[in-house]
């Protein structure tokens, strides 16, 4: 990890919406619309801070048809190895990352409803 990267990655970790996002992805590959569901904010600034994310080197994004799907890289130095494990047991003392988890557990619930819901209902075919 160079100087300007290191820098980039100590400024990511400096914002609090930042690291809920860090901690978000610490539970797996998240699309944008799960992020904004959660921290309750609009598109534009979940993007923005998932840029500066990007740009510290700390996340990747997989385009998947129009969505894109938001996963923490692979560590490459110690120094991110370390950070990394911060973000799965540093930040569990604070309230708001668990909510956030518990927030994103019930949007995984509902979105599961309503896929067996839609599959249990024949569709009807067009004459």
């Amino acid at each position: 990890m160079n100087g300007k990267n290191l820098h980039r990655a100590f400024k990511a970790f400096a914002d609090p919406n930042r690291l809920r996002i860090l901690h978000i992805l610490t539970h797996g590959e998240r699309c944008v619309c799960d992020l904004m569901a959660v921290l309750k904010m609009g598109q534009s600034k979940v993007s923005r801070h998932l840029a500066y994310l990007k740009q510290g080197g700390l996340v990747r994004g997989r385009r998947d048809g129009l969505w894109i799907h938001y996963s923490l890289i692979q560590p490459k130095s110690d120094l991110q190895k370390k950070l990394f494990e911060c973000l799965g047991t540093c930040l569990n003392e604070a309230p708001v990352f668990d909510l956030d988890i518990a927030f994103l557990k019930a949007i995984e619930k509902k979105r599961q409803q309503r896929l067996v819901q839609n599959a249990s209902f024949p569709r009807k075919k067009k004459t």
